[in-house]
């Protein structure tokens, strides 16, 4: 299944392992169908999921685009490893209280 015909809702469903193990083929059809999530219980705990293959590779991509996010703040921090924190807030503090502020170079835009 594709992501432009998966259930974008699908019902998450918590089961124990023994239920899970008994009705495997099913559960992996209504999954694969985008119908479900299966959240699957160990001894009354959380444990494992059984996911889409599609719903995999969202999370996937989430997890890579995180990670990204991560780098880029990192590098961020170490661009301005030097300047002490009391500067850095005082200089937010003035930004923010300026407000949005168009360069005179900058073609103004328009809002959508």
């Amino acid at each position: 299944m594709d992501d432009a015909t998966r259930n974008e809702n699908p019902q998450t469903r918590t089961l124990p392992i023994s239920e899970v193990k008994r009705a495997l083929s099913r559960l992996v059809d209504e999954v694969q169908q985008g119908n479900t999530r299966v959240l699957i219980e160990h001894s009354g705990s959380p444990a494992a999921a059984l996911v889409s293959a599609s719903d995999l590779k969202r999370l996937m991509r989430l997890e890579q685009g995180k990670a990204e996010r991560r780098k880029a703040l990192e590098a961020i921090g170490a661009a301005f490893a030097d300047v002490p924190l009391e500067e850095i807030e005082a200089q937010l503090a003035r930004i923010a209280a300026e407000g949005p502020q168009v360069a005179e170079n900058e073609p103004a835009r328009k809002l959508a």
